[in-house]
């Protein structure tokens, strides 16, 4: 067998192949000398039909069934011989097999990029400060109260004002005619400039005093993602039947106890104050992170296989299509589509595929492994935040090893971004005027 392989780029090479006719000889007298003892033709026994009449008969099928074999054993040979370490699948159009001529076809491969080592060692730093406030506790504490607030009933009348709740009955009508797109609703209560109902609701109730019937006409854009409302004129009749105001409970030991593990409000202070230092612990990290592959993208510029980029792009618009699906809609009811998030996430697949690449060298050159207690912590970890016995984690990754590796894997990026951290210059630095959103993001998490 003769093989050449022509390199395209740095990470995709062509693999041509020719197997000589009298290889190709050999293994179809195998392959008849088989079929012989199997076959059935009428009007002869069976292992006595001549080599022709099979020919005649079969050779469709034993080229077809022999083609693809000889493909594969020549391909994972050629690999192993020269140690390509091959990405995606390969890309080839397998001719036919013809028994009086060699067997000649093309593979396209792409292969992973060798880097050269990573310098790592002394990259500057900048570990922000940050430090949880008594303000953001108290923050937390009135989300609390906002949970577990009641609505109470005006008794005296007075106009809807923009903190208010109300109680509505509506129907849409098109055309004068009561439209099945916006069918009747009763005893609906909506925040003024709140929920799901259009703007124009607020904007009308604001200053009306109940009990009162009103018209609000909505104009929908001709892009609204409600096909049934899309570019339509509703005229929604609504009685307004009373206002209602949000009673925060008082913020005292009474007001946690229904929580499950807290006895006393000084209890869920401590408690929030350790969760926000942990999210903080986190977004520094994360920070630095970015700092760290901030440098060592701008500093090592390789080229990457398209099918790693295809392959970060696939969990990118995997993650969106979930996210979606938990919100009850998809792309396409979003506007979107697999094609539109593929060109605006490529920059994105295209860094996430290189930091993989970088961390993959490192984890090489520095020979870092993963111990069992490294694993049973991260195993632990999950579980806490999952909210789920150890024994259940560990028992699912037992069950699926490809799982098992991935995710050992993703732990040993974790730690060679660590070592990264652990040898670079690091400076710590006050948090800059954008640390109110950044106590914002803790607190949501």
């Amino acid at each position: 067998m003769q093989v050449k392989i022509e390199d395209k780029s740095s990470v995709k090479k062509v693999l041509s192949f020719e197997i000589p006719k009298e290889a190709i000889a050999k293994e179809l007298n195998k392959a008849y000398n088989e079929l012989k003892k199997t076959a059935d033709v009428k009007g002869f026994r069976k292992g006595k039909i001549p080599r022709k009449v099979l020919e005649n008969r079969f050779a469709k099928d034993v080229h077809a069934e022999l083609a693809p074999r000889l493909i594969q054993d020549s391909f994972v040979e050629t690999i192993q011989e020269h140690k390509l370490n091959i990405v995606g699948g390969p890309q080839l159009d397998p001719p036919e097999l013809n028994p009086d001529e060699a067997y000649a076809f093309e593979i396209t491969v792409e292969i992973k990029p060798e880097l050269d080592d990573i310098e790592f060692e002394g990259i500057s730093l900048e570990k922000t400060a940050y430090a949880v406030s008594d303000a953001e506790i108290e923050s937390q504490i009135y989300m609390i109260q906002k949970t577990l607030a009641k609505k109470e009933t005006i008794a005296e009348p007075r106009p809807v004002k923009e903190t208010d709740f109300v109680l509505i009955d509506y129907e849409g009508f098109l055309n004068g005619d009561a439209f099945a797109g916006t069918p009747k609703i009763e005893n609906y209560v909506m925040g003024i400039d709140q929920g799901a109902l259009p703007k124009e609701f607020s904007e009308k109730l604001i200053g009306v005093i109940p009990v009162q019937d009103l018209e609000i006409e909505v104009v929908y854009a001709d892009d609204f993602h409600d096909e049934n409302l899309k570019g339509k004129t509703i005229v929604y009749k609504v009685s307004l039947k009373e206002i209602q105001e949000e009673v925060l409970p008082e913020a005292n030991d009474d007001l946690v106890k229904d929580l499950g593990k807290f006895e006393t409000l000084d209890e869920v202070r401590t408690s929030i104050r350790e969760n926000l230092e942990k999210g903080y612990v986190q977004r520094v990290k994360h920070e630095m992170s970015e700092q760290v592959f901030v440098h060592l993208l701008e500093k090592y510029v390789f080229e990457i296989p398209d099918a790693m980029v295809e392959g970060e792009l696939n969990g990118i618009i995997a993650e969106a299509e979930q996210a979606y699906a938990q919100n009850n809609t998809s792309l396409e009811e979003a506007g979107l589509s697999r094609e539109i998030l593929k060109t605006q996430y490529r920059d994105v697949a295209e860094k996430q595929a290189r930091r993989h690449l970088i961390l993959d060298k490192v984890i090489t050159q520095e020979a870092l492994e993963l111990t069992e207690e490294e694993l049973d912590k991260s195993f632990e970890e999950m579980a806490l935040g999952m909210n789920a016995p150890v024994d259940s984690i560990k028992n699912y990754f037992k069950m699926d090893p490809k799982q098992l590796e991935y995710y050992t894997h993703t732990q040993l990026e974790k730690k060679a971004i660590d070592l990264i951290i652990e040898k670079g210059s690091v400076s710590e630095v006050e948090p800059k005027t954008g640390q109110e959103d950044a106590k914002e993001e803790i607190a949501a998490e």
